[in-house]
């Protein structure tokens, strides 16, 4: 990661595990677990292995969403969810390795480790609820993944929506 003052920026690719913590109103939690996997310049895969399977990818035009439990594949045109590159080019210092970005009406809170990688972020989603995503066991890598990597997976069998 290039690291400044006032930037950040994120490597040709990452692997970290992650835990998503969704609050709403009245202090209810969801607690999400998985993988993400990074590469450039905005691909993302996002493997929730608890509480139920669940795969998200996006190349940055579209999102899939498969949800192995419902065996449903839903694809999306890209709009909402989390532009993470986008948002980290928008993230000011705002003391030690914490950042604020604001990007498309939303605010977050952007959190560097010992090593000046991505550790947390924090925001408010569209239906308020506050969202924290931890990363753990983060390795950055020097090129891009493989395509096939970066693609989600699911059985012809599959219902699809969207498509």
């Amino acid at each position: 990661m290039l690291f400044g003052r006032n930037v950040i920026d994120l490597p040709p690719s990452f692997h970290a595990d992650f835990t998503q913590r969704v609050t709403a109103e009245h202090h209810k939690q969801i607690l999400y677990r998985g993988t993400i996997d990074f590469s450039s310049p905005d691909r993302f895969k996002w493997r929730y292995t608890s509480p139920g399977r669940k795969e998200v990818c996006t190349d940055g035009k579209k999102l899939e969403v498969v949800d192995h439990e419902l065996e449903q594949v839903t694809r999306y045109k890209m709009g909402e969810g989390l532009n993470l590159q986008e948002i980290l080019r928008h993230a000011q210092l705002h003391r030690k390795s914490v950042y604020i970005a604001k990007f498309e009406g939303k605010n977050y809170t952007i959190q560097l480790n010992s090593r000046q990688e991505l550790s947390r972020i924090a925001y408010r989603d569209e239906l308020e609820h506050n969202v924290l995503i931890i990363f753990s066991k983060m390795h950055y890598g020097k090129r891009a993944l493989p395509e096939s990597r970066m693609n989600c997976s699911f059985p012809e069998s599959y219902d699809r929506l969207g498509w």
